[in-house]
């Protein structure tokens, strides 16, 4: 039996956010929390949805302390916030970490405890708080998940809470939202878009609907993504990575994931580095570990990212895949390896010992011991 979990409702193209905003009334909330970082509540973008907020009638306060890795303080001082003016919903205005950091504030307050008792797959009892998540990015799809990560400051790790009451109730991806975002940002994002693709593709979970977003994504992303990292204005490029990205969410939400990302949550806690620059390092590198128990699907892959694998074997696809992700990643400006964002050779055994623990990995199409995850690393760096 399998199950398919995706947003209630989810608004997509140039414009969407006045339907959102509409939305939102229509719900009858009246009183908000909305999170997000600093930069964008310095570029003006909060003010603008909370004064559209604010003429439909609905009231609301900022919390704007989610950091990129949101951590369990992050999560404390916006439960607090939330609690002191006694919001009954949420907006979450961002990217991955603004969404998974407003999961966060969401579920507990509505669950009680800590976001630490929710690690781990399905745990909390309730729905969590109703939640908007506004999407600015065109990468984790956290807007329309059920997969919240938090970082533990104490542990140096990112928990994995997979919930299925962490789903968003109204997922927003208007583009013109995301025009204009810093070249880096663009890539990496759009490398975990990838990624998710990618590995819910060749994911022991992988369902006939799962497979057929993944492809398109992975089709729309290569087709897509040098545009919008050269120029980031580009209208037409951006609503086609929002919806690549969209697409790539609700396959890894329901098919789940693999190795890249269970590998990449420890970087991301262990140094604080950016998840999608992680996920883009190792994916290579996971599907070449891959590769000799699903070829025929990294052919698939290799197909939809343009390759012409006419007469091609499976091995002679999976290869021409790995090869294409590398063209992709250097195109768009990723670092070549680990070693570049500081990740020191001492440090791999205990980062791959915390992987071997993480819920990601469950799905992955082959099974590692210790070393062959140290292994994978030492070769991305």
């Amino acid at each position: 039996m399998s199950a398919f979990f995706i947003p209630s409702i989810n608004l997509m193209g140039a414009g969407c956010l006045q339907d959102a905003i509409n939305n939102i009334q229509s719900q009858g909330f009246k009183k908000g929390l909305i999170v997000c970082g600093k930069v964008l509540s310095k570029l003006g973008i909060v003010d603008n949805v909370q004064t559209q907020l604010f003429m439909k009638g609905i009231e609301t306060v900022v919390f704007d302390g989610s950091q990129p890795n949101p951590t369990i303080s992050n999560v404390n001082e916006g439960l607090a916030i939330l609690e002191s003016h006694d919001c009954n919903f949420i907006v979450s205005l961002g990217g991955g970490s603004a969404h998974d950091c407003a999961k966060g504030i969401a579920l507990v307050a509505t669950n009680g405890g800590c976001i630490k008792d929710y690690e781990g797959v399905n745990l909390s009892s309730k729905p969590q708080l109703p939640l908007i998540a506004i999407n600015t990015t065109a990468g984790t799809a956290s807007e329309m998940t059920l997969f919240c990560i938090i970082t533990d400051e104490s542990r140096h790790i990112k928990m994995a809470i997979v919930d299925k009451n962490t789903t968003p109730l109204i997922s927003v991806n208007d583009p013109e939202l995301m025009l204009g975002k810093p070249a880096s940002l663009t890539a990496a994002t759009g490398m975990d878009a990838l990624t998710h693709a990618i590995e819910a593709y060749v994911s022991t979970n992988a369902t006939p609907i799962t497979d057929a977003v993944a492809i398109k994504a992975i089709a729309l992303i290569q087709t897509n993504l040098r545009i919008v990292v050269k120029d980031g204005k580009n209208l037409e490029a951006r609503e086609q990575m929002a919806y690549a990205q969209f697409m790539a969410g609700m396959p890894f939400n329901n098919a789940s994931l693999g190795y890249v990302h269970a590998m990449a949550h420890q970087l991301g806690g262990f140094y604080n580095l950016p998840h999608g620059v992680c996920n883009a390092i190792l994916l290579p590198h996971v599907q070449r570990f891959n590769a000799s128990v699903c070829p025929e699907r990294l052919h698939d892959i290799a197909t939809a990212m343009g390759v012409d694998t006419t007469g091609m074997t499976p091995k002679q696809g999976a290869d021409a895949a790995i090869k294409a992700i590398i063209t992709l990643s250097a195109d768009v400006h990723i670092p070549n390896g680990l070693r570049e964002l500081g990740v020191k050779g001492e440090d791999l055994s205990i980062l791959a010992e915390n992987a071997l623990k993480d819920a990601c990995g469950l799905t992955n199409p082959r099974k590692a011991d210790l070393d062959e995850i140290i292994e994978i690393f030492s070769a991305a760096m």
